[in-house]
């Protein structure tokens, strides 16, 4: 039966071009907008690691002064040197790693390539199996390596395809601001979208080229950068280590839910330490949030996405709204058409459905032409100067939905018409015939 409809849906599509191209165009248009929004903000607000995510925790606490301090304010955003060491050490979670930016300068061999500088990332051990960090050749360093300032460093696929042509470049030298380190590891093709392990480098950064252990970069005194918050005396850049200033990130790993609370009791028993010690001034304040909870304290998705793809959804509206109009003047102009087929024994549920299948078919081909125009408004957000611009691709899940988003916006808008077709008398319809 479903042939059949198809066929009677086939012929009428084509006997009315114009209006039947119309109601194509009107979908088209709705669905092309919807899809480029849709498409942006689920690549931004995407999980940046699904398998994971849900272990990964942010602590938080508070080791600022006095000043200035109102109660239920959230804790710094960052750790010092001396907090980030001693949780560090403390081991209390499953894994952990304290890290921040750099940027350094790379000296290559070749006389072919001229000194440039690259984002950097001075990390820890762990930071390569807590993030299922992908290696194409070589691998992390260790623990021990961290505490004896170990000249090592792993690079990026790009890195490694610029200086040494995509070869195996483990042992190679890599010379940095005067200091030659040995390549360990290169990576394989990794980026996590949105950059949530360090934010202050940008919502939506590339991942760094090279990667070497926190200690080492600070003995070699390599550039630092990111986002630095100081209190009482300060500090600049030479004694952070001692100075009162929140400048490092700190991640652990906490594979249950038990150890989620107890990590976050530890926090506070910490705090309480360091006040005791006259460390801390205010009293304990501390948070533990999983990736995605980090993501939306931080509100990471732009706000005009968001503003962009409500409007895209009110206009869909809009183009459906017109193409009820005009299904509604179609199929009442085939009420003779229609009343023949109730006279021969057609049921309304026969007309109705044969309705649908022909606003299906009509959704279909706007899905087509929606998704034609996706990729132009994709290709155009490329070209923008934001962060993200080059995350804007259409992946085969958003593929099927713009298709399931047509046909179903397509038969919705059909259903009015359809019901309205139905009630016609077919007696009245054959005595005007």
């Amino acid at each position: 039966m479903f042939g059949y409809y198809l066929d009677l849906a086939l012929r009428s599509l084509k006997r009315n071009r114009m209006l039947t191209a119309l109601m194509v165009l009107a979908i088209a248009l709705g669905i092309g907008a919807s899809m480029t929004t849709l498409t942006v903000l689920h690549v931004l607000s995407g999980d940046p690691l699904p398998q994971r995510s849900g272990s990964l925790f942010y602590p938080q606490i508070d080791p600022f002064s006095l000043d200035g301090y109102e109660p239920g304010r959230p804790p710094a955003e960052q750790v010092t040197w001396i907090d980030g060491m001693n949780l560090l050490h403390a081991a209390r979670a499953d894994r952990q790693a304290l890290m921040t930016g750099g940027a350094v300068p790379i000296q290559p061999t070749q006389s072919a390539i001229d000194p440039f500088y690259t984002d950097a990332r001075y990390t820890t051990a762990d930071f390569f199996a807590m993030f299922d960090v992908p290696f194409q050749y070589g691998h992390g360093w260790t623990a021990r390596e961290d505490d004896a300032k170990a000249r090592v460093v792993v690079i990026s696929k790009l890195l490694n395809d610029k200086l040494f042509g995509g070869k195996d470049s483990t042992g190679q030298t890599l010379r940095m601001n005067d200091i030659g380190f040995q390549i360990v590891g290169v990576l394989g093709d990794w980026r996590v979208n949105p950059h949530f392990y360090d934010l202050n480098v940008g919502d939506y950064a590339e991942a760094e080229d090279v990667f070497l252990p926190l200690t080492t970069s600070r003995d070699g005194k390599l550039p630092l950068m990111g986002s630095t918050d100081c209190w009482g005396s300060g500090g600049d850049a030479d004694h952070f280590e001692t100075a009162p200033c929140v400048w490092m990130q700190f991640w652990v790993q906490l594979n249950d839910p038990a150890k989620v609370a107890s990590y976050k009791e530890f926090l506070v028993h910490y705090s309480q330490e360091q006040k005791r010690l006259g460390r801390f001034e205010r009293e304990p304040n501390v948070r533990l949030m999983n990736v995605m909870q980090w993501l939306d304290f931080k509100q990471v998705v732009p706000g005009d996405v968001r503003l962009q793809t409500w409007l895209a959804l009110g206009f869909l509206l809009v183009c459906l709204v017109n193409t009820v109009g005009l299904m509604l003047s179609k199929f009442l102009r085939r009420a003779g058409e229609l009343g023949v087929r109730r006279a021969l024994g057609a049921s309304k549920r026969d007309v109705f459905m044969q309705l649908l299948v022909e606003s299906s078919m009509i959704g279909l081909a706007g899905g087509v032409g929606g998704l034609l125009l996706a990729y132009g408004g994709l290709w155009l957000v490329r070209r923008q100067p934001s962060s993200y611009a080059s995350l804007a691709h259409l992946d085969i899940n958003m593929l099927m939905l713009t298709f399931m988003l047509a046909v179903l916006s397509a038969v919705c808008a059909g259903l009015l018409p359809a019901w309205r077709a139905c009630q016609i008398a077919p007696a009245l319809q054959l005595k005007s015939q």
